[in-house]
């Protein structure tokens, strides 16, 4: 899968949103065209867990219905891991259902360079996608 391109300022929203939330797993959407972000539609934990999210329904067909009014596709799911590595966890390989997007993590305990990975779901293995912040 190509990298997943997304802009500085969408990236600072998602480092917000993580802090914000913490101590609990904050969750959304990024759209776009092409492999570049352009949208961030953050969503309500709705299970307001430190290890696990599930995102409201009512939320995500709105995002979903706002990416096809813009002419837009999602892209990624984002939610933090605000006491763990950017890794995917067995929970997270385990409810990776949604095909051809990536799974973004970010973490409030990983080293800056560490902070924010990419997944894509191949035969049910997680593999890392670049992300490029531009």
């Amino acid at each position: 899968m190509k990298p997943l391109e997304i802009p500085e300022a969408i990236r600072l929203q998602l480092v917000d949103a993580a802090h914000a939330g913490a101590p609990l797993e904050v969750c959304g959407l990024l759209a776009g065209r092409e492999g570049r972000v352009d949208t961030f539609y953050p969503m309500t934990n709705a299970d307001a867990s430190e290890d696990h999210f599930t995102m409201v329904p009512e939320e995500q067909f709105a995002a979903i219905k706002d990416m096809r009014d813009k002419g837009t596709q999602m892209l990624a799911i984002w939610h933090s891991h605000p006491a763990s590595p950017a890794r995917m966890s067995d929970e997270d390989i385990r409810l990776a259902f949604t095909p051809d997007v990536i799974y973004v993590i970010s973490s409030l305990v990983a080293p800056a360079a560490e902070a924010l990975r990419g997944y894509a779901m191949i035969d049910g293995v997680p593999e890392e996608v670049a992300i490029h912040e531009i």
